[in-house]
């Protein structure tokens, strides 16, 4: 069982202070990669307007080439107070991801990954759904709250048991996105 860093897992209501949050750990970021950062999307339930959260700030951090990021990017990134995640290849093997904060509760994780990955657009159009789709973004708030819950501290069940919704609210995303063009 992958633990929590911090006890039980708890989701806190929206703070409208995230946005702010995300802008300036981008600008940051942004500061320490230079152009190896192509882009930086907020990501995660943050990034949703009146969402609940775990009060943890995702910065998806688009690089041309994650090896080249191996090399580059991951020193820059720790001097920052990061810690890089290695081990999270295998759950995540199209990126490099970072956890920053005391030894739980973390404040804010980087995902560094190619923007051409198909995970790259699965993430941003998730987030665009949840926010155009107030009753998505509920129910997604009421089975988080479920899952924190029940999970207490194996982040692993919570990750897992949103699987189902994300997979499911992801293919809904990309058919909205793809009928938003015919309009």
């Amino acid at each position: 069982m992958e633990k929590y860093g911090a006890g039980s897992i708890v989701v806190s209501d929206y703070d409208p202070g995230w946005p702010t949050l995300f802008e300036q750990e981008s600008a940051i970021v942004k500061s320490a990669l230079g152009s190896f950062a192509l882009a930086i999307e907020h990501i995660g339930s943050t990034a949703v307007p009146g969402l609940p959260s775990k009060p943890i700030i995702d910065l998806l951090v688009g690089v041309r080439s994650l090896e080249e990021a191996k090399e580059r990017c991951v020193g820059p990134i720790e001097e920052l107070g990061y810690i890089y995640i290695p081990e999270y290849a295998s759950w995540l093997p199209s990126e490099l991801f970072f956890r920053k904060g005391p030894p739980g509760p973390w404040t804010h994780h980087v995902h560094l990954m190619e923007p051409s990955h198909p995970r790259w657009e699965a993430l941003l159009v998730f987030r665009d759904y949840l926010r155009a789709h107030p009753e998505a973004a509920r129910a997604y708030a009421d089975i988080k709250r479920a899952l924190a819950a029940s999970s207490k501290d194996n982040i692993e069940a919570y990750r897992t048991g949103k699987n189902v919704f994300v997979e499911e609210t992801t293919a809904k995303a990309r058919a909205w996105r793809a009928n938003a063009g015919d309009q």
